[in-house]
């Protein structure tokens, strides 16, 4: 397993996608599946940079996890800002206007809908949120 220790920052966003990238280059992902995975990490890095400290800042690590048997990429993102289960969020009525929803809850939608699993715990004064994608086994 590996580890990326970063400033939970906006700017830091590239890193952590680089990061996740040199271990899905271990196996074959097709493009989509990177997309996904992307968006999804995307989506759960911002958060964790946007909120999770406001208005102070504070450390995110991300740890990434290619596994073979069975063969899964598992990302888990810690951080010990406020304590916060995105999975309790209501997911977002997607058949309204986007005027007419209530705003946020749309990127966790997304990363629930493009991953295979995801869960959250708080342990020990962190949020630990882990992401679960299938790639082919060759």
């Amino acid at each position: 397993m590996a580890m990326l220790t970063v400033e939970a920052a906006l700017e830091n966003l590239e890193q952590v996608t680089r990061f996740i990238h040199q271990h899905l280059n271990r196996v074959t992902c097709s493009p989509k599946l990177i997309s996904q995975i992307d968006l999804a990490v995307e989506e759960i890095y911002v958060n964790i940079a946007q909120y999770a400290y406001h208005p102070d800042t504070g450390d995110a690590t991300i740890l990434c996890e290619v596994e073979d048997h069975p063969p899964r990429i598992s990302i888990t993102f810690l951080d010990n800002g406020i304590p916060y289960n995105p999975l309790q969020k209501e997911d977002p009525d997607i058949t309204l206007s986007t005027f007419e929803r209530d705003p946020g809850g749309l990127g966790i939608f997304l990363a629930k809908n493009l991953m295979d699993e995801i869960d959250y715990t708080y342990q020990e004064g962190k949020n630990i949120l882990t992401i679960r994608k299938a790639y082919p086994s060759a």
